[in-house]
């Protein structure tokens, strides 16, 4: 069993026996679950970067087309909403 050590700074070194048998290179993220008398570290999976093409029109829409000032007012709109309700 391979040991670790917490630093001041709060890093764990995970021992290189481990990261090998993982394949996990520097830079790999991890999500962190607190499992009660300990925690938990998974890898996140990387994705793959999402195209514009891929996910163009997967949204129903009803009515025709809207221009881009339209949709420029719209948004605009929405924000000066935003800003007067505080979220801005």
């Amino acid at each position: 069993m391979d040991t670790t050590r917490l630093s001041s700074k709060g890093q764990i070194i995970l021992p290189k026996t481990v990261r090998d048998v993982h394949h996990w290179a520097p830079g790999t993220d991890f999500s962190v679950e607190d499992t009660g008398d300990g925690v938990l570290l998974r890898p996140i999976k990387a994705s793959q970067p999402t195209r514009l093409d891929d996910v163009v029109g997967c949204l129903p829409v009803k009515g025709s087309a809207r221009s881009i000032e339209e949709m420029d007012l719209v948004i605009e709109a929405e924000l000066r909403d935003r800003r007067d309700r505080g979220r801005y």
